[in-house]
């Protein structure tokens, strides 16, 4: 795979925010891992809701398919 500088650059810049990310939200990566060992499996619902601060509600679901998980588990193998 050749990259070039830009490409490097973004990459460590995408490292460093996510080590920011880990470090101001601690609790968050321990839970995506406790869910990616013991709750992705084909069938799984999963739900988000999001809510701004004047209150307002925004909320979602998918339910995992297998290609959903062959995509989840490629991107962890990228970590």
């Amino acid at each position: 795979m050749n990259m070039n500088l830009n490409q490097l650059a973004m990459l460590q810049k995408a490292k460093t925010s996510l080590d920011r990310f880990r470090a101001n939200h601690p609790k968050f990566p321990a839970f995506l891992d406790t869910i990616q060992k013991n709750a992705m499996q084909n069938g799984t619902i999963v739900e988000i809701t999001v809510k701004t601060p004047d209150g307002r509600r925004y909320e979602s679901n998918l339910k995992l398919k297998q290609e959903d998980l062959d995509l989840l588990e490629m991107f962890r193998q990228l970590k």
